[in-house]
């Protein structure tokens, strides 16, 4: 009878939870309190508080940090606080998950899909500009992979149009764009991610942030059903405050104790991951750069941090001309047990937005391209440097060397 020695499928990511943020949990289950409450308020406290750490920051007032149930919830409430609604446009780039575009339409307004720079595959601040019509009234830059979209271009472009910017930057804590932490930007809000695979976790969850005191007081209102008392408050007063008002028709987009309480300890370990998935991806890129990929880009800026989301490889036009494909590429890894995605099916191939927009793939020839030759390679803080080498031997074999 033979022996099985393969080794075990590696997954594409597995998040890090250690005995500091499992005993936080176990602490909020104790102590009664598992909706939003004391642990949401302090994560969201401490959030801010790093941020402010890496200081540099543009614009002035508070800086806001507002706690969601997921990074979709934050970029709904942030255009709906803006006012975004029927009759206006938000540009945003196709090459993104759904959930960019989708919040737009929750509004009633409508997107405007544009090209990636083929060399960052950030949104083409060019492409923006030439999207721009009376109707636009806000920029979504989705910062992809951890690499920071340029800033300055955005800002430059929503000044002159007397547009908003409300970034996606799902894939971006720990990014900078000119020594400035994604966060600090003077865009009118800024969104980040805690889904169980990004670079820290609470499971489910999201941080919208702003310096803009309005904004801000208008998602809180609205992340919890238009309550114009926060609940917390309400159930922890010690004398009668039991009345409340409807202002509006909220949404329920509050994160729990529970899921804050990972966060706390993620953050705090915020760094270290970074540093870890940089080290990953420095080893990638020295023993990929032989073979016929186009590997990620790195940050314009000299010193300016990737927050290494995603590691994703390209068939270069020799690997194309020598037959390999990217479902082929697909295919070769996973037999080798390495799990990996692609990120994205581009927006305009989707059927809802196809359909409604008449959108065609020739016009966005960027993407399209990009989208035909990529694979996300797994890179998260869990792989061990054997894990590493599993990968980059799997990645060698698939393209014959």
């Amino acid at each position: 009878m033979s022996i099985d020695h393969k080794p075990p499928f590696l997954p594409f990511a597995l998040p890090e939870i250690g005995e500091e943020e499992i005993a936080e949990v176990v602490d909020t289950l104790r102590s009664g309190w598992v909706t939003t409450g004391p642990k949401a308020r302090q994560f969201e406290q401490a959030f801010a508080a790093y941020l402010i750490h890496h200081g540099n920051a543009e614009g002035t007032g508070e800086l806001h940090a507002i706690a969601v149930n997921s990074a979709t919830a934050g970029l709904h409430l942030a255009l709906e606080a803006l006012g975004i609604g029927p009759g206006d446009e938000v540009i945003t780039t196709t090459h993104t998950f759904t959930a960019t575009a989708e919040v737009v339409r929750y509004l009633g307004a409508d997107v405007k899909l544009v090209d990636i720079d083929p060399a960052t595959l950030n949104i083409d601040p060019a492409a923006i500009e030439a999207a721009i019509t009376p109707r636009t009234k806000a920029i979504m830059p989705v910062h992809y992979a951890g690499l920071a979209v340029d800033m300055d271009a955005i800002h430059a472009i929503a000044h002159k149009h007397g547009l908003k910017v409300v970034e996606d930057a799902a894939h971006a804590l720990p990014t900078t764009w000119q020594g400035r932490l994604i966060g600090n930007h003077a865009s009118d809000a800024i969104v980040f991610s805690f889904y169980a695979n990004k670079t820290m976790t609470t499971g489910e969850g999201g941080m919208l942030v702003t310096r803009n005191a309005a904004l801000a007081a208008r998602a809180k209102v609205m992340r919890l059903h238009g309550i114009n008392r926060d609940a917390f408050d309400r159930f922890t007063a010690k004398v009668p405050s039991w009345y409340y008002e409807i202002v509006a028709p909220g949404f329920k987009y509050n994160l729990t104790d529970i899921a804050a309480s990972l966060g706390l300890h993620q953050l705090k370990r915020m760094d270290g991951f970074q540093a870890q998935r940089e080290h990953i991806a420095q080893r990638f890129d020295a023993a990929l750069a032989d073979l016929p990929l186009v590997l990620p880009p790195r940050p314009v800026h000299e010193g300016d941090v990737h927050a290494w989301h995603l590691y994703v490889v390209r068939l270069s036009d020799e690997a194309i001309a020598q037959g390999i494909t990217r479902d082929g590429f697909i295919e070769s890894l996973f037999a080798d047990g390495i799990g990996v995605s692609v990120h994205y099916i581009p927006l305009h191939l989707h059927p809802y937005w196809k359909d409604r927009y008449g959108l065609q793939p020739e016009t966005f020839p960027h993407s399209q391209k990009a989208y035909e030759r990529m694979v996300s390679l797994p890179l998260y803080t869990r792989m061990s440097e054997a894990d590493t080498d599993r990968v980059i031997a799997a990645v060698r074999k698939a393209l014959g060397r």
